[in-house]
């Protein structure tokens, strides 16, 4: 498996704008936004996307979606509304191979997304 700039950022080697972190997830604000809020959750575990997931990590991948919720009412979006999304693969929009969580919101957001 290759190394990605997720998880260098998950293990503290290269800096981000952390939003919140515990031991099992690291949120931070994406560097290209595509709302007025853009957030990123990802695994400090390296899963390069949604379809390597095992069992095992149903806790994890849960973790992640209780952690995006707390992000969002921690910077104001909660009551609002906003949107999480996944994406698995190239075709699916997945750039970085590190499976990660984004939260978005700050707008109203449209739907179908694209």
């Amino acid at each position: 498996m290759t190394d990605t700039i997720f998880g260098k950022i998950a293990r503290g080697e290269i800096p981000a704008d952390l939003i919140y972190e515990d031991e099992d997830c690291v949120a931070f604000r994406d560097i290209s936004p595509q709302a007025p809020v853009h957030i990123l959750i990802i695994p400090r575990k390296s899963i390069p996307t949604l379809d390597h997931a095992q069992p095992q990590d149903a806790e994890l991948i849960g973790k992640l979606f209780l952690a995006a919720a707390a992000v969002a009412r921690q910077v104001g979006i909660a009551d609002n509304g906003y949107r999480t999304v996944v994406n698995c693969n190239a075709a699916g929009g997945q750039t970085v191979f590190h499976l990660h969580v984004h939260l978005l919101g700050g707008r109203s957001l449209g739907w179908p997304p694209g």
